[in-house]
C-alpha cells in the first residue's frame, strides 16, 4: 500500500467517524429535548383554572372561624406531618368508607400539591364545595353510592363549573360528548348539558353506578371513568385477571396511574383542611341560597341582570350550561335557571315584563326570537377525512371556522384525519320543527304596563284553535300508567325511560320539588315520546310491558371480550337504559364473551 492510498483511507475513515458522531449527537440532543419536555398534569391544570374564576371575592368565608383553631402554629407556618400521621388519618378514613383509602409515596406527592404548593387554590375549592357538595351528596345518597365520590369532581374539574380539558371534556364531571350523550346530556348551539351541575351530577352517578356494576370495585370504577373501560379491561388481562387497582397500576395509562392517588389525596386534604391551615375563600354564594325557576319564553342573561339588578357574573356562574347567555325557552320546551333565593320573588312578580324588557344593547324580543329561531342547531360527532380542513368542514355543515373552533375548544386552526370533532349537523330550523325553538310569545310594544299587555296576549292565544298546548293539558288527553320508584331512580332517569320531560312528570303528579322516594307511585304517560319512539308499550290491560315486545325492532349481538354496555350504547347510538330494558339487565349483571344480547335499532 502506497503512502497516498494510506492517506486516502485515513481521511475516509475520519470523515465517516465524524458523520456517525454527528448523527449520534443529533439523536442524543433529540432524546434530551424529549426527556426535558414535560406535559402539563391534568390535575394541576384544573387547579390552575380556578385562578381565573371571576365569582370569587377576596374575603374570608362567613364561617371561616371554625377553620382557625391554630394556636399551635405560627402565622407563617405551612403545616407538614410525618408519614405516620398521614397513614393514621387515612386509615381512619378507610375504616369509615367502602372506598379503599391507602397511603403511599404517590398519595403523599398529591397531598403536597393540594396542601402546600397549590394551597391557595385548594382554599378556593373549599369555597366552591359549599355550593356543590350538598348537591353531589343528595344525588349520591339517592343512588346509594359512597358520599366520598363527591371528591371525584375535585380531581376532574377542581369544582370549576366551566372547566374544559384538552381532550374536549367539559363541566364539573368532565363528560366527553359521546359518554354524555349516552347518559342524556345534550349539546346544541345554545345549551350544553355537560355544564349543567344538576344534570351532569345525575349522569355521573348513573355512569359510575354502571361501572361499579361491572367491576365490583370503586377504585376500578374510577379508573374506568378516567381512561375508559377498554383500558382497564386490557390492564386486568395483562395483570392475570386480578381486579385490583394497585395490581393493574403499571398496565394503565400514565394519567390513570395518578388518578386514584390524586383522589385519595384530595379526599384527605379536604377532610383535614383545618389541620393544614386551609380555609375556604368566599365564592359569594352558598348551595342553600340558590333556588330554581322555570323560563317559558326566550330570555337573555342581559335581561335578567339589568332588570333585576343581579351581577352578570353571578347569573352566568349559576347557569353555565347556556353557552351564549341566551335561554332558548318556549312554552313547549321550558328551561330551568338558578338564581339566589332573594331574587326569586322579583323574577316571579316581573316575569312577563322581563320577557319584553329591552336591554341596553337594544335587544328586543322580536330580535331575540329571530336570532334563536335562525341559529338553533343540534350537534353530533364527525370524523375528519383525509384532506379536509376546518374551513372545508365548516362550509360542509353551514358553519363558520370560528363556530367550529368554539364548539370544540380548539386553539389552532387545523385538524388531523380521523380526528373526532363536533359539528352542527341539522340545518337551521324554522319555529316548531322537530322540537326546535319556537316563539308563541307576543311581547308588549313598550315596557309601560307590560305585565297586563303580555297577559292579554297570552289569554288571547289560548282562545285560538292552534294555541300552544301545555304539558299539563296534553296529559289529560294521554292515557296514564303508574310507575313505582325503585332504588337509584330520579325524575330525570324516569323521564328518560318514558321519553317525557321532568317538567311533565312534575305536572302530572303535582310535584313541587325534584325529590322522590323508593316505593313512591307516580303517573307516567303510556304513549311515550311524541315522536313515536318508546321504550315501553301498553298492553290491553293498560299496564306497561318491556320494550322487547314484537313491535320493538332489534338485532342480536354476540358479546366479545372486553365489551361493556356504555361502549355498545355509544357504538350503536342507543342508551344504556334501552339495552338494559330490552335484555332485562340490571346493574349487577355481567356481560360474558359469547353471550347474545339484543340491541335496539
Amino acid at each position: 500500500m502506497t503512502v497516498k492510498q494510506f492517506c486516502i483511507i485515513l481521511v475516509f475513515f475520519l470523515s465517516a467517524s465524524y458523520t456517525l458522531l454527528a448523527q449520534d449527537t443529533t439523536h442524543l440532543d433529540s432524546l434530551l429535548r424529549k426527556k426535558a419536555f414535560v406535559e402539563d398534569d391534568p390535575v394541576v391544570s384544573m387547579l390552575d383554572s380556578l385562578a381565573g374564576l371571576r365569582i370569587f371575592e377576596a374575603t374570608e368565608f362567613p364561617n371561616a372561624k371554625q377553620y382557625q383553631n391554630w394556636s399551635s402554629y405560627a402565622d407563617v407556618d405551612i403545616p407538614s406531618f410525618p408519614d405516620s400521621i398521614y397513614r393514621e388519618r387515612i386509615a381512619q378514613m378507610n375504616e369509615q368508607s367502602p372506598f379503599e383509602f391507602i397511603y403511599n409515596s404517590e398519595v403523599r406527592k398529591f397531598i403536597e400539591l393540594y396542601a402546600v404548593k397549590k394551597r391557595k387554590l385548594t382554599a378556593r375549592i373549599l369555597g366552591l364545595s359549599q355550593i356543590y357538595f350538598p348537591l353531589f351528596e343528595e344525588q349520591l345518597d339517592k343512588f346509594n353510592m359512597p358520599l366520598e365520590l363527591k371528591y371525584l369532581a375535585v380531581i376532574e374539574s377542581a369544582l370549576n363549573p366551566v372547566a374544559n380539558s384538552r381532550a374536549g371534556a367539559k363541566g364539573l364531571w368532565q363528560f366527553m360528548y359521546g359518554t354524555g350523550k349516552v347518559y342524556g346530556l345534550k349539546v346544541s348551539s345554545y345549551v350544553d348539558d355537560r355544564y349543567d351541575p344538576y344534570k351532569a351530577t345525575i349522569a355521573a352517578c348513573e355512569h359510575l353506578n354502571d361501572l361499579y356494576g361491572i367491576y365490583g370495585s370503586w377504585s376500578l370504577a374510577l379508573a374506568a371513568y378516567n381512561s375508559g373501560a377498554g383500558n382497564v379491561n386490557k390492564a386486568i388481562r395483562r395483570a392475570g385477571g386480578v381486579k385490583n387497582f394497585w395490581a393493574i397500576h403499571n398496565y394503565l395509562p400514565r394519567e390513570t396511574r395518578s388518578y386514584i392517588p390524586a383522589f385519595i389525596a384530595a379526599s384527605y386534604v379536604l377532610t383535614y383542611a383545618n389541620e393544614h391551615k386551609i380555609y375556604p375563600v368566599d365564592p359569594g354564594i352558598l348551595f342553600y341560597e340558590v333556588d330554581t325557576l322555570t323560563v317559558r319564553h326566550p330570555l337573555t342573561f342581559d335581561q335578567i341582570s339589568e332588570m333585576l339588578n343581579i351581577p352578570m357574573d353571578e347569573v352566568a356562574f349559576l347557569n353555565p350550561s347556556f353557552k351564549h347567555g341566551v335561554i332558548p325557552a318556549t312554552p313547549d320546551n321550558t328551561y330551568k335557571i338558578r338564581l339566589r333565593k332573594k331574587y326569586i320573588g322579583l323574577f316571579i312578580n316581573n316575569e312577563m315584563a322581563l320577557y319584553s324588557y329591552k336591554t341596553k344593547r337594544g335587544l328586543a324580543q322580536e330580535a331575540l326570537n329571530e336570532m334563536i329561531t335562525s341559529s338553533y342547531r343540534e350537534s353530533e360527532l364527525y370524523v375528519v377525512k383525509s384532506g379536509e380542513t376546518l374551513a372545508s368542514i365548516a362550509k360542509k355543515f353551514g358553519m363558520t371556522t370560528a363556530d367550529l373552533k368554539s364548539l370544540n375548544s380548539l386553539r389552532r386552526s387545523y385538524v388531523k384525519p380521523k380526528q373526532k370533532i363536533l359539528v352542527y349537523t341539522k340545518p337551521k330550523q324554522k319555529p316548531g320543527e322537530n322540537g326546535a325553538v319556537t316563539s308563541t310569545f307576543i311581547p308588549a310594544e313598550s315596557t309601560k304596563d307590560t305585565t297586563k299587555t303580555a297577559d292579554k296576549s297570552i289569554l288571547s292565544n289560548k282562545s285560538k284553535k292552534d294555541s300552544t298546548v301545555t304539558p299539563a293539558a296534553s296529559a289529560t288527553r294521554t292515557k296514564m300508567v303508574t310507575h313505582t320508584v325503585t332504588n337509584g331512580e330520579s325524575l330525570g332517569s324516569i323521564a328518560s325511560k318514558y321519553h317525557c320531560t321532568v317538567e311533565q312528570l312534575k305536572n302530572w303528579n303535582n310535584l313541587t320539588g325534584n325529590i322522590i322516594n323508593v316505593g313512591q307511585k307516580i303517573k307516567v304517560s303510556s304513549s311515550g315520546s311524541t315522536a313515536g319512539v318508546t321504550s315501553k308499550a301498553e298492553t290491553a290491560s293498560g299496564k306497561p310491558i318491556k320494550s322487547n315486545s314484537v313491535s320493538q325492532k332489534f338485532f342480536t349481538y354476540s358479546i366479545q371480550s372486553g365489551d361493556n354496555l356504555w361502549d355498545l350504547a355509544d357504538k350503536y347510538n342507543v342508551t344504556v337504559s334501552q339495552i338494559k330494558d330490552i335484555n332485562d339487565l340490571k346493574n349487577s349483571s355481567r356481560l360474558k364473551p359469547g353471550q347474545k344480547i339484543k340491541i335496539p335499532k
